[in-house]
């Protein structure tokens, strides 16, 4: 069996990858380069978690992202929440667009699944980590496919930070090559939303986290 995992070189997708490779799927990574201010500190971490899982990896470089702009992420934007309570982070129909090429490649490889780590529990209020796009998005895939078989996976979507950590230690997974951090480089700001996240997830965990923080 062969699938498609979407990584960031985060927490979240690296366990997401190490579920795959436990329900028997050889994996393909896809990474999506975009202008992100820590792109090469993910680009670096996806590529250890791919020599991990002896992985196929494939590396697209989406520029026009950070040209569109309105996200933190890419721009000089400070970190704020509109009224839906969705934070600037977001990168505007970012994962919709990646997701749109984790399918694609699937129907090159016959892949018959994507493996997409969002989590509608921990997260930062994103409106492609909820329950209703995971349903719309699958309904993409058999309208807007040509054979209409790839399902849509996310193993992730109702676990707590904490549990991710778990199931992570429990895979024996390399948690020291993620990333989480919005913003850093070297050493992780602790103070971003998504370092928040995962210091609680380590935290209630009662886990060591592996990386190191300013």
């Amino acid at each position: 069996m062969r699938a498609v995992v979407l990584m960031s070189g985060g927490l979240d997708s690296c366990v997401c990858a190490g579920i795959a490779k436990n329900m028997g799927y050889d994996l393909n990574i896809l990474f999506v380069k975009y202008g992100q201010k820590t792109e090469k500190k993910e680009e670096k971490c996806v590529k250890k978690i791919a020599d991990y899982f002896k992985a196929d990896l494939k590396i697209i470089n989406l520029g026009f992202l950070k040209d569109i702009g309105g996200s933190a992420l890419t721009d000089t934007i400070e970190v704020t929440r509109d009224d839906k309570g969705i934070p600037s982070t977001y990168v505007p129909f970012r994962n919709t667009i990646f997701l749109s090429l984790a399918v694609a490649w699937s129907e090159v490889l016959n892949a018959k699944a994507v493996f997409y780590g969002a989590n509608s529990v921990d997260f930062s209020g994103y409106p492609d980590c909820r329950p209703e796009y995971f349903k719309t998005f699958q309904y993409l895939i058999e309208k807007g496919t040509k054979k209409g078989d790839i399902k849509l996976m996310v193993p992730l979507a109702n676990m707590s930070k904490s549990e991710i950590v778990k199931k992570g230690i429990e895979l024996k997974l390399p948690l020291e090559y993620t990333w989480s951090c919005y913003f850093n480089n070297e050493k992780a700001c602790g103070k971003c939303e998504s370092c928040k996240l995962r210091i609680k997830g380590f935290k209630e965990a009662n886990y060591r986290d592996p990386i190191e923080y300013e």
